[in-house]
């Protein structure tokens, strides 16, 4: 019986086979594809008919089918017109028995006999599937992905298996699309329920699919359904489910979760079936009734009406509202499927879905790139707006209200909302433009949205946290040493400047630059010049700013087409915005020139005056140099500013100014132009401008240039001091004017002209030890002795000999005669060498000469910073002064007893200066102060104020515990000295060390090993770390007053008893071999210093050098 049954299926496969009568070539190929087949085809048969254990042969009946699959992929690859519907009714045969018992087998085994189904469809039934296999194969394949419907499912379906039946349901629907007769067979009446539950399964596949491979096989299983469907009413009744379905996938949030694929084919999907069903020329028959209003097919008007469609439609507009709203996704790729989307259902749907035309027409101009160009075979806006002219007025109504809309907007706190409004107005005004609407209502509206969005984002702009601010004294301009070169520095911005909103600004930017054409900006500027004048506040800040924007764009940008076509139209758009700059460069100059006046200006506005000035001079380049006249000044007097935004914004001015005027730098720029800059200056000095901007400019021009500025300020000079003689009173403007003259000072001792003389004599005070007399010196300076006097003889001898009477009357010879008159012209030379007067000082020597002599009137001053300040002048200017004495010696007998006041003035730190500032006068002036130092320190009590300083110093220090140090500066011990050491030993003290090293000395015989233990280590004279230390106040005049005495021994000439109490006070410091102090003091008496340190323990024996002598040991003391 089984070989009877095995001989028939053989002779059906061979019918299959040879019932084609193909070509020689086909049917070669063919025979061999079926010698291939063939043996596979029989064993699956066999494994799944045969076979009594179906579980058992499930695995062999795997392997052979997997290598069908294999076989025909083979095939498809190289050649698929070898497979035909004959062959693959001849595969599918044995694949039948598996699926047919799918349920007995692995789903593996499922998933691969599908598989091979697909192939066999896509490449071998193709449009010829039968109808009843079609219809059977469906309701299979929603079976395995769904289950059946009303019963429970025991296993869950695998991710491949549902993804390969899903592509089997697309190939299944499009071959039988492709035929009239499969299509007529898929909606008839009873494959309906197949057909619905198919689509449904797709949908949930499609919102339900496990990994984005199935959402798009599904997707295109769905677009092949609605390809395949033919019957529009059929298709109409699935719309709500596949709108719905789609609609669901396609909503933010969860659309943002999907990978861009999806939904790229998520929307292809849905415009393909919503102009199937709702276009225009499908729904023509409702959108155009007959005069009877009867319909011309009933059947289909049972669903397709007038009523239907009204719901569908305003469902759909729904739906389309939320799918839209992918408008903002990143990926470009969306936003071109959501663009063509909009465009399809404004051409194909335009009656049907007229109401959601505004929504369409928004997001393809949110969508729309505006830098790429569109292509000439695509259909755009533009082109539909011009077929249809009520799509023009959409564009109006949403650019209005993307107007109105934007000053509300920018008040969100999400910048990438604000961002995204502002390019989509800048792409309205586009279409705008393109579209050529002219309305006096959109361009009243853009000048408005403009200025309060502006605002709204200025004020909404809140300053970030900086550090405190810098005081204008203490800027310093190094940043301004060199103007930038190729280019123009940029600005920091003045409006919307946290780096948070650095993205808004320039969307702002972008759109305030490319709005409208040029003779729109050029208006919109003259309307903002027009605003400034009427308002102030934020409002005034922004249209100032709006009007910067807007010119720099009309100038930076040209419009080709409009030059191109009219020549006159572009000369006066040129004539326009040069007229509009020249309008905002007038209002500029008035702003600088009003600062001093106008103390509560924003200084928003004064910052904008700088970079409109700034501007002006990038386009005018060297033809701006007239123009620093009336703006250098004003622009230099920012640099005072207390705002540290507007100081930058001073300094970024004049190095853009001096390199678009073609200067090196800015020191070259103000050079050039210093008799504008100090007759400003001297003119509001005379007119008692007492206002802290004229000296805060001087000082920073000075400070800028250096000397090279110093011999020009004469006038300048005489206006500070007749300033300070009529303002002397007031503490703060008088500090600011020595201000000035103290920068003078500082740049002025930098000059290296400050005398006529190339080779000016350097003095130098400074004492240096004499060397010690050798044998051979004495006979060095005996040998001189003697020849001295043999020379004092041998003139005496000759002397004589002239002084004999002469035998003959005398009468000079010519030699003599010549000699005598040679002595004569040698006289007259000598004293008109003599005679001869000094040359005149330079200017910056005679205004450093003046501003030395001046700080005597005022070092009495009640304010202590303006003591120290002066104090700090006279230490700077002394060197400089110095090398001629004959100036310099006056002006410091003129100084000196108001100087050595300050040495007691109760604020510590004008005593440290007037420390430093002798210090100075000592090292420049020299024996010249001899006197005076012996006056002071005996008649007035310099040297009992030293010993008081030195005495607090150590008193305070003691106070505290921690490691002993000797010296307030350094760590060095505190040895005993001075009377009280002397008092407590009998005989001279003789330094020792111990055995193991350390130093000890013995008195009369006595051991005070313990003592100098105590006095060295850790006596009452040690100076303690703990507390401030080196940093106390009394610790830091003590350290001055000690560089005081250094220099007092280093530079003058003192009595031996003022070195003698000299020498204990700098005793701390004079264990250190290179110390300043023991240099200084050895260099005036060696001995001495030998001596006291000796008394004092402070030198030690070390017993390595011992003599050595024979017979005799030199005991160890």
């Amino acid at each position: 019986m089984a070989n009877d049954s095995s001989s028939a299926r053989n002779q059906f496969f061979k019918e299959v086979i040879f019932s084609a009568k193909p070509s020689w070539p086909t049917r070669l190929l063919t025979r061999t594809l079926d010698f291939q087949l063939k043996p596979l085809c029989i064993s699956i048969n066999d494994f799944a008919v045969r076979s009594t254990d179906k579980k058992a042969s499930a695995k062999d009946l795997m392997k052979v089918t997997e290598d069908l699959a294999a076989l025909i992929e083979s095939q498809v690859s190289r050649d698929a017109s070898i497979l035909d519907e004959k062959l693959a009714d001849y595969i599918f045969f044995p694949l039948s028995n598996i699926l047919r018992s799918q349920q007995q087998y692995p789903i593996r085994l499922t998933e691969v006999a599908i598989k091979c189904f697909r192939l066999l469809v896509d490449h071998g039934w193709q449009n010829k599937l039968p109808k009843e296999l079609a219809h059977q194969l469906l309701l299979l394949l929603t079976f395995i992905i769904a289950g059946v419907p009303g019963q429970a499912r025991q296993n869950g379906v695998p991710e491949e298996t549902e993804l390969e039946c899903f592509a089997a349901i697309g190939s299944l629907v499009r071959a039988s699309g492709a035929s009239p007769t499969g299509a007529a067979a898929l909606v008839e009446e009873n494959a309906i329920p197949t057909l619905g539950h198919a689509v449904t399964v797709v949908l949930d596949g499609i919102t339900g699919g496990r990994t984005p491979a199935i959402q798009l096989a599904a997707l295109q299983a769905l677009g092949a359904l609605g390809v395949a469907i033919k019957d529009q009413a059929t298709l109409a009744t699935f719309l709500p489910g596949i709108v719905s379905s789609l609609s669901n996938l396609l909503t933010p949030p969860v659309a943002l979760k999907m990978q861009k694929k999806v939904l790229v084919q998520g929307l292809d999907i849905l415009r393909d079936v919503l102009t199937k069903v709702l276009g225009d020329m499908s729904l023509r028959g409702i959108l155009k009734k007959p005069i009877d209003g009867k319909v011309e097919n009933a059947a289909e008007g049972k669903i397709l009406s007038s009523s239907w469609l009204n719901a569908t439609a305003a469902r759909v507009k729904l739906a389309l509202s939320s799918v839209l709203k992918l408008r903002t996704h990143s990926s470009q790729d969306v936003q071109t499927a959501l663009g063509k989307l909009c465009i399809t259902l404004l051409d194909q749907c335009h009656q049907s879905l007229f109401d959601a035309a505004p929504i369409l027409v928004e997001t393809i101009m949110i969508v729309r790139d505006g830098h790429e160009k569109e292509s000439m075979y695509e259909t755009s806006l533009a082109d539909l707006a011009r077929i249809y002219p009520e799509l023009g007025d959409v564009v109006k109504t949403t650019v209005y209200n993307w107007m109105t809309s934007l000053p509300r907007i920018v008040q969100s706190s999400d910048e990438t909302v604000k961002q995204q409004a502002m390019r989509n107005l800048l792409k309205g005004q586009q279409f705008v433009n393109a579209l050529q609407i002219d309305s006096s209502i959109l361009d009243d509206s853009l000048a408005a949205s403009l200025r309060d969005s502006a605002t709204a984002l200025v004020v909404g702009s809140k300053p970030g946290s900086g550090l405190s601010e810098i005081p204008p004294n203490s800027l310093e301009l190094s940043a301004m040493s060199v103007a930038n070169r190729g280019g123009i520095e940029a600005f920091p911005p003045v409006l919307v400047a946290r780096e948070t909103e650095r993205s808004t600004r320039a969307s702002l930017i972008d759109l305030v630059s490319n709005v409208g054409s040029q003779s729109q900006r050029i208006e919109l500027a003259s309307d903002m010049l027009s605003y400034i004048r009427e308002t102030d506040g934020p409002s005034q800040v922004t249209s100032y700013w709006l009007a910067f924007e807007l010119i720099k764009s009309t100038l930076a940008q040209s419009s080709e087409l409009d030059a191109f076509l009219d020549f006159s139209t572009a000369v006066e758009a040129s004539d326009g915005s040069e007229s509009a700059l020249q309008e905002l460069y007038t209002f500029s100059v008035s702003i600088l020139d009003s600062q001093a006046e106008a103390e509560d200006t924003d200084w928003r506005m004064q910052a904008l005056a700088l970079e409109t000035t700034t501007f002006a001079a990038s386009r005018m380049r060297e033809g701006f140099r007239p123009e620093l006249i009336d703006v250098l000044y004003p622009v230099a007097t920012f640099l005072g500013s207390g705002n540290p935004q507007l100081r930058q914004h001073a300094i970024i001015s004049l190095n853009n100014i001096a390199s678009a005027c073609g200067y090196q730098n800015v020191t070259d720029l103000i050079i050039d132009n210093v008799d504008y800059m100090v007759n400003s200056v001297s003119l509001r000095l005379n007119t008692f401008d007492i206002s802290p901007a004229s000296t805060q400019v001087l000082r920073m021009m000075i400070k800028l240039t250096g000397p090279r500025l110093i011999p020009y300020l004469d006038d300048v000079i005489a206006s500070i001091f007749a300033a300070l003689d009529n303002y002397h009173g007031y503490t703060l403007f008088v500090e600011s004017l020595f201000n000035v003259l103290t920068e003078v000072v500082e740049q002025g001792a930098r000059s290296n002209n400050l005398l006529l003389e190339e080779n000016s004599k350097q003095i130098s005070h400074k004492k240096i030890a004499h060397e010690a007399t050798s044998i051979s010196d004495l006979c060095q300076i005996l040998d001189g002795r003697h020849e001295r006097q043999r020379v004092r003889r041998q003139e005496q001898l000759e002397l004589d000999e002239l002084e004999r009477h002469p035998n003959r009357p005398l009468k000079p010879t010519d030699s003599t005669k010549t000699a005598s008159e040679g002595q004569i012209d040698n006289l007259e030379e000598s004293s008109t060498d003599v005679e001869k007067p000094p040359l005149p000082k330079t200017r910056t020597f005679q205004l450093l000469s003046r501003i030395t002599s001046l700080t005597q009137h005022y070092l009495t001053s009640p304010t202590p910073t303006l003591r120290k300040s002066l104090l700090n002048l006279l230490a700077t200017v002394c060197p400089a002064l110095a090398p001629d004495e004959d100036e310099f010696l006056p002006l410091v007998n003129a100084v000196w007893p108001v100087l050595i006041e300050r040495l007691y003035d109760p604020e510590t730190f004008v005593a440290i200066a007037a420390c430093e500032a002798l210090c100075a006068l000592c090292a420049a002036a020299g024996d010249f102060l001899s006197t005076r130092f012996k006056t002071e320190w005996w008649d007035n009590g310099l040297g009992k104020w030293c010993r008081k300083i030195r005495a607090e110093a150590l008193r305070s220090q003691g106070r505290g515990k921690g490691t002993a140090k000797g010296d307030l500066r350094a760590p060095t011990l505190a040895l005993p000295f001075g009377k009280s050491s002397q008092e407590e030993s009998d005989g001279i003290v003789i330094p020792t060390r111990t055995l193991d090293g350390q130093l000890k000395w013995k008195n009369n015989g006595k051991d005070n090993g313990t003592e100098a233990a105590n006095s060295i280590g850790g006596g009452s004279g040690v100076v303690s770390t703990s507390g401030l230390g080196r940093f106390a106040q009394i610790a830091q005049l003590w350290a001055s007053v000690q560089d005081l005495l250094v220099a007092i021994v280093s530079y003058v000439h003192i009595d031996d008893d003022i070195f003698d109490q000299i020498l204990p006070l700098l005793a701390d410091a004079l264990e250190s071999q290179d110390s300043a102090a023991r240099e200084a003091l050895e260099a005036v008496d060696a001995d001495a210093v030998w001596l006291f340190m000796y008394e004092r323990g402070m030198l030690a024996v070390d017993p390595s050098t011992y003599p050595t002598m024979a017979g005799v040991k030199f005991v160890t003391v």
